[in-house]
């Protein structure tokens, strides 16, 4: 049917829904490429898309392409439905936490802001995170407000050894909590490779708890011993791939990065952390002892302080720890000493000194075994990880053992991680 120019063509209804009913000719699927392009400052730019004109989005007027080519979209001021941000700088829209300070659209804090400090104490290494407030949270229950408070978690790491929860606060959207939680036993190895997730929930006492936003800050951005200042908008956990809905190569492309995901996090698989202090006497001969106590027979003080994100051994995901150290050999077997046992917890605090009378030439020849222990009634004790220290040693166990031994009636503290290898002279008692 040909159409002369200035008529307007008419269609009936009938063919209208005819039109939409019949089947057309099959297009091929654009490459999600096409849409997202991956650019970088660096890289080249490139057009959106290969047909500019069948493009859903507009990306320049039409003077702009015939000044001097088509206008090429920017990753800094992508729209608001892909980015989140309208005119965010460029550090924030690549951070992983994005920044307040910049100008954001009202998709980007539609879940609302958290407000919070971070300070690492690298002579302790403890990790102090104090959760400040939140503002415009989304509101989770009927009356138009939530019950919101905040857990932290370490990743990659178990969820359950590692989570910190604040208090909760009733019925608001800008709660207040000023509360400082602490992870012991960080490492600066951890400071360069763990990211601390935020998650801000709605407490239900009925039903389950709704997670309202989350959000992730690499460890790497604080710097010892200097707090750093955040405040970040709320973002939905990224999703999970479905198989169901992949094509077979995307579902082995998936299957792939699950294995190597898997890989990953079972390399960097701890059983725990134990902060030991060691502290050698030297003897104290009765001539100078004050106070006529007649002297002091030489000998190690061990102490065992805490441990931290133990490994769960129990069906409720929690541990009944406790720990046991051996001064080997043990030719008499007098040198097994035993801590309390610590109900229900992955980040016990024992607190208990035990004392070996020994020479400083013959603990030259010892090995200090120390083994953490979940505690079952009726049966076999489950072994949950252990360190050796002696001159044998290597690592931050050999430093820790020499400190020790170079260091008379200086106490040396410091933290081990737990290695799942039990050795073979222990015992399931």
């Amino acid at each position: 049917m040909t159409v002369q120019r200035g008529k307007k063509l008419s269609i009936s209804i009938q063919e209208h829904m005819a039109i939409d009913v019949c089947p057309g000719p099959i297009r091929p699927i654009r490459q999600i490429s096409a849409y997202f392009p991956r650019l970088s400052p660096t890289s080249p730019t490139r057009p959106l898309s290969p047909n500019p004109s069948s493009s859903p989005v507009a990306l320049s007027p039409p003077s702009a392409s015939a000044a001097g080519g088509a206008h090429l979209l920017s990753p800094l001021r992508a729209h608001s439905r892909w980015g989140g941000a309208g005119s965010c700088s460029q550090n924030s829209s690549m951070d992983t936490s994005v920044e307040i300070n910049s100008d954001d659209s009202d998709d980007c804090t539609a879940l609302g802001t958290l407000e919070f400090e971070l300070k690492y104490d690298q002579s302790c290494s403890e990790l102090h995170c104090t959760v400040l407030r939140a503002k415009g949270l989304k509101p989770m229950d009927f009356n138009g407000l939530a019950d919101p408070y905040v857990k932290l978690h370490l990743l990659p790491g178990a969820s359950k050894a590692n989570k910190l929860k604040t208090k909760t606060i009733r019925n608001s959207l800008n709660p207040v909590w000023n509360e400082t939680l602490t992870y012991y036993g960080i490492t600066e190895e951890d400071m360069h490779r763990k990211t601390l997730r935020l998650t801000v929930c709605d407490e239900d006492k009925l039903t389950h708890n709704e997670l309202i936003g989350e959000s992730r800050v690499p460890l790497k951005r604080v710097k010892p011993n200097q707090p750093k200042h955040f405040h970040t908008c709320l973002e939905h956990p990224p999703p999970l791939p479905s198989p169901s809905a992949m094509g077979e190569a995307l579902r082995g492309i998936s299957c792939y990065l699950r294995e190597w995901e898997n890989e990953q996090l079972h390399s960097l698989e701890e059983r725990g952390r134990l902060l030991l202090s060691l502290q050698f006497l030297p003897p104290i001969h009765p001539e100078d002892a004050d106070g006529g106590d007649g002297g002091r027979h030489g000998g190690l003080c061990v102490g065992v302080r805490r441990c931290a994100h133990l490994a769960a051994m129990d069906v409720n995901g929690f541990s009944d720890p406790y720990v046991k150290i051996y001064l080997k050999p043990d030719i008499e077997k007098k040198s097994k000493h035993k801590t309390a046992v610590m109900k229900k917890t992955l980040n016990p605090e024992f607190n208990e000194d035990f004392f070996y009378e020994i020479s400083l030439s013959e603990l030259t020849q010892k090995t200090l075994e120390v083994t953490v222990w979940d505690y079952d009634l009726g049966r076999s004790n489950d072994f949950i990880g252990g360190v050796c220290l002696s001159c044998r040693s290597q690592g931050d166990a050999l430093r820790h053992w020499m400190d020790c031994l170079k260091n008379k009636g200086r106490r040396v503290e410091r933290w081990h991680i737990l290695t799942n290898e039990l050795p073979r002279s222990f015992s399931h008692d």
